[in-house]
């Protein structure tokens, strides 16, 4: 069985298994601070790949989320899962089953359906490759022609936060607030509606930048993590925030997709 402080959850999918990756992340966040490692298992295509994995699940005590539409991988999995004594979770096959009996037709069983290379698609991709290339003020130029500027302290998920929305086809760049150093002058040549402050708590803050030094294998009395540090920096972004007439969300204690979506709903309100 897996530590008590580590959930292992194995992501099946005859597909690329995105999707069930971003349940089961919306799922984990309810967990904080319990450690999840995601083994994502995609484009599954036979029964003995499913049962392999099936049986890793039980050595490791792992649940398995699938996201099979393929019936009879639908069908496998559930008799492996029982077979094997397995904890399985079937994501889309109650769904699937109910629109079927509420349209009277039958689903196409394609994987991949929403995936398809349209004009989505590649607004994504392009969104994504934005995000990557104006990432943490690398190029300032990028908040000029960014749909959302993301502005704040180290450790406000503006990362995470950029990645997620350009999933969603927004093109995000962002920018650090640092005591030190003078925001790039094009944060200042853009309309404020566009730009979205993130704001934190000290203590939270202070907890994350612990951990963060820690995984880096530092010593958490480093002046990144002191709360007269963190203060200062706060304050700081908030003088910054104010002097642009930004909206300014609090992050603390919000998932990623918490606070994107909030986010979202104030772009749509504008």
């Amino acid at each position: 069985m897996p530590n008590s402080a580590e959930v292992i959850i194995y992501v099946v999918s005859d597909a690329a298994g995105d999707t069930g990756e971003l349940v089961v992340r919306a799922a984990v966040a309810q967990f904080h601070p319990v450690q999840t490692d995601i083994r994502r298992a995609p484009f599954v295509m036979d029964v003995p790949t499913l049962e392999r994995f099936v049986l890793q699940a039980k050595l490791s005590g792992a649940i398995v989320l699938y996201t099979l539409v393929i019936p009879h991988l639908r069908d496998a999995m559930k008799s492996l899962a029982r077979e094997h004594e397995v904890e399985a979770i079937d994501l889309l096959g109650s769904l699937i089953e109910s629109l079927e009996r509420q349209t009277g037709r039958h689903s196409r069983q394609e994987p991949g359906l929403n995936h398809v290379l349209d004009a989505d698609y590649f607004r994504k991709v392009d969104a994504v490759e934005f995000a990557v290339r104006y990432d943490d003020a690398k190029d300032p130029s990028g908040v000029l022609k960014a749909d959302i500027i993301l502005i704040g302290v180290s450790r406000t998920s503006k990362t995470p936060l950029s990645m997620y929305l350009a999933h969603q086809k927004y093109k995000v760049a962002n920018i650090p607030l640092v005591p030190e150093l003078k925001p790039p002058k094009e944060l200042f040549n853009v309309p404020a509606e566009r730009i979205v402050g993130l704001t934190i708590g000290v203590p939270y803050l202070n907890t994350i930048r612990k951990e963060r030094l820690k995984a880096l294998g530092l010593p958490n009395s480093a002046s990144y993590a002191a709360e007269d540090r963190i203060l200062k920096e706060l304050e700081y972004a908030e003088a910054i925030m104010k002097q642009l007439g930004c909206v300014v969300i609090d992050v603390s204690h919000r998932a990623v997709e918490e606070t994107a979506s909030l986010i979202m709903e104030h772009f749509r309100g504008i």
